[in-house]
């Protein structure tokens, strides 16, 4: 799922420089000539457009747009999460990786040339507004964004601290339209919550992936293990409800904070020798706790190395509704100085069991649907990796998204409940559907 916050959020699976190695290839002479004059006559026909609107257009166009347009169409027809980024958007997208970055706190994603809302950060201007997941932008301070790229879209949200921008937004089946006006802020991600729940069970959130997520992960478990008597400490509920995803190391390193050994996660590019395999390391910082962990049609991409992980070594049971099936790894190629870089996808990844889960996703082990008010009805799924548009396909047995509403009272929260009820073996955890077993691709 190609996503971006105000200053482009980084959900990006390993993100890395590419060393272009020579590799050798035999093949006919004659039609690797014939190749090559059709790909050269191809640069000549773009040479010439570019000429013609250079000389021609009505205006003076701007030349270095230009060309970062065509790049950026080259890259946006092979998938929704390949893109070019130009230098401001590349430095933007360090600075949210590493957990601090300015503007609403907000995650959207672009379908049918409209903006939409993955989900409002939690503690942002844009979840305090009332901003809500779904919520379609079609006007950014009057402007219809309709034409507009999703970058184009995301700069004009972004702007100082404390100045404002108005939304225009159109919610739910009846495209109810809503206005909101909300303050530019610095959004300091704090990428992972926690607290116990009562005296036995500890909970840990993870909104997102970021280089600041496994300590905070290792720094919850120290404090349950500190403070809950081991005799009396039931186990983890670990939520990844509307996690869109983030830095595959780590979604590798809080895996290995529940599991000491085996695959955590393989990526497969186009050649066999692309492969890579990542392990786990021997000491679990759970120390084999029962763990729980909760999913939602939001939640994607590293969220799904983590709950597809702990699922195949049958660490945690996994509760809640089908993942939204982001399961491509993209790599960031810088351009060299002052030119941006490309995120391009490289590989795909697989769960230990050698399942992918593009477009498919993870299917729970105990499926729990949330109880939606009614004015919400309707608004509280996600379509899923498999609904957008160019998707890298897999088989015929593609799903589409699930439900993605996580209720705002906690006693209203039905798989929150229901992951408290198992860990403390209480007979209620059983009275939900159970999910068909997932299998190996």
């Amino acid at each position: 799922m190609r996503k971006i916050s105000l200053v482009l959020l980084g959900a990006v699976l390993g993100a890395s420089v590419v060393t272009l190695g020579s590799q050798t290839h035999v093949f006919d002479q004659g039609t690797a000539r014939a190749a090559a004059s059709d790909t050269y006559r191809s640069l000549n026909l773009f040479g010439d457009v570019f000429e013609k609107i250079r000389s021609d257009y009505v205006e003076k166009p701007d030349e270095q747009k230009l060309v970062e347009a065509a790049v950026n169409g080259m890259l946006t027809s092979l998938d929704p999460h390949s893109s070019y980024m130009d230098p401001k958007s590349f430095k933007d997208m360090q600075v949210q990786t590493r957990g601090e970055f300015g503007g609403l706190g907000i995650e959207v994603t672009q379908e049918e040339g409209l903006i939409k809302v993955v989900t409002p950060i939690d503690e942002t201007p844009a979840a305090r507004a009332g901003i809500l997941s779904g919520d379609v932008i079609t006007a950014i301070d009057d402007e219809q964004v309709l034409g507009l790229s999703l970058n184009q879209a995301v700069d004009k949200m972004r702007g100082q601290v404390n100045t404002s921008v108005k939304l225009t937004v159109v919610r739910g089946t009846a495209k109810e339209q809503k206005e909101f006006k909300i303050t530019r802020a610095v959004i300091q991600i704090k990428s992972v919550r926690f607290h116990q729940e009562g005296s036995d069970i500890g909970y840990i959130r993870i909104t997102q992936f970021n280089e600041q997520t496994f300590e905070g992960v290792k720094q919850a478990i120290q404090k349950f293990t500190s403070d809950i008597p081991a005799d009396k400490f039931k186990g983890y509920v670990l939520d990844l409800r509307n996690n869109p995803g983030g830095l595959l190391d780590q979604s590798i390193a809080v895996s290995n904070a529940f599991i000491d050994k085996g695959e955590i996660v393989s990526t497969r590019g186009r050649n066999a020798d692309e492969t890579q395999r990542y392990s786990a390391r021997p000491g679990n910082l759970a120390k084999g706790k029962p763990v729980v962990v909760l999913i939602n049609g939001g939640s994607a991409s590293a969220s799904e190395i983590v709950a597809g992980a702990l699922q195949d070594h049958k660490r945690a049971t996994i509760m809640g509704t089908r993942s939204f099936g982001k399961g491509s790894v993209q790599t960031i190629i810088p351009l060299g100085q002052g030119s941006g870089a490309l995120r391009l996808t490289t590989a795909r990844y697989y769960t230990p069991s050698g399942r992918s889960i593009q477009a498919k996703g993870i299917e729970p082990d105990i499926q729990i649907l949330q109880d939606v008010p009614d004015e919400l009805k309707g608004k509280d799924d996600t379509k899923g990796e498999a609904s957008l548009k160019g998707h890298l396909k897999n088989g015929e047995d593609e799903k589409t998204g699930s439900q993605a509403y996580v209720p705002p009272d906690p006693k209203n929260d039905k798989q929150l409940n229901a992951a408290m009820d198992l860990l403390r073996g209480n007979k209620k955890a059983s009275n939900v559907e159970t999910a068909p077993e997932s299998k190996a691709n």
